[in-house]
């Protein structure tokens, strides 16, 4: 199934501007992630609806539930190694599971009581969690921050395997909607449906840092 899609401008009006917030296209059941690929790795997860092949099971995976920042980081699907963009479906259920044992990627005292418990919780986690800014389409840095989650060992197994919905080549859509971005017309490009994902565990959004959110 592939993302719903809305205009870009309409979809800015919605979200926050600033903080630190997961923003992505979710349902009760499911959510959205990104990833890009070279094409002999995502032609076989489209083709048999889980990673496999010459996929790497041995390095960390990031997954990206904005749609824009898996933009900037692929460069619109023009960076070697990341040509075929996936939007990748996962269980609602599995995020969440992914974001109750994310650990941060670098030292938060806010979080971590010290830099050895820190790096213990490190060594004993299979998710690594990153706060980057979020990026307009042009490639500009916002103040708002967009997150990317890292899998690794059975967590990412479980993710390339277990956890997955459904697999979407969407690298046709992101083509064209780089032609928009190339011209400026930021009234015609379309995104994928986004809003604030809710973490409704106070302890979870605690150790993952996300801002409170503000009627907007």
């Amino acid at each position: 199934m592939k993302p719903l899609t809305t205009s870009y401008l309409t979809q800015i009006a919605q979200l926050p501007q600033t903080g630190r917030h997961i923003v992505a296209q979710y349902d009760e059941d499911s959510v959205v992630v990104y990833q890009a690929y070279r094409p002999v790795i995502a032609h076989f997860a489209v083709e048999h609806g889980y990673f496999g092949g010459e996929f790497s099971f041995s390095r960390m995976s990031w997954i990206k539930p904005n749609f824009l920042w898996m933009m900037y980081r692929s460069g619109w699907g023009t960076k070697a190694g990341q040509e075929v963009t996936l939007a990748i479906r996962i269980k609602r259920s599995a995020f969440d599971t992914i974001l109750a044992t994310a650990v941060h990627s670098s030292f938060v005292p806010e979080v971590y009581t010290s830099q050895v418990e820190w790096r213990q919780a490190v060594a004993q986690s299979s998710v690594r969690l990153q706060w980057d800014p979020d990026h307009h389409p042009s490639g500009d840095k916002l103040e708002r921050r967009a997150i990317q989650l890292g899998l690794r060992g059975d967590v990412l197994a479980k993710y390339a395997r277990d956890w997955i919905v459904d697999i979407e080549d969407i690298s046709e859509f992101v083509q064209h909607q780089y032609q928009v971005v190339r011209s400026h017309d930021w009234a015609q490009l379309l995104v994928p449906s986004e809003a604030v994902y809710p973490v409704t565990d106070a302890a979870i959004a605690r150790q993952l840092q996300l801002s409170a959110l503000k009627e907007i």
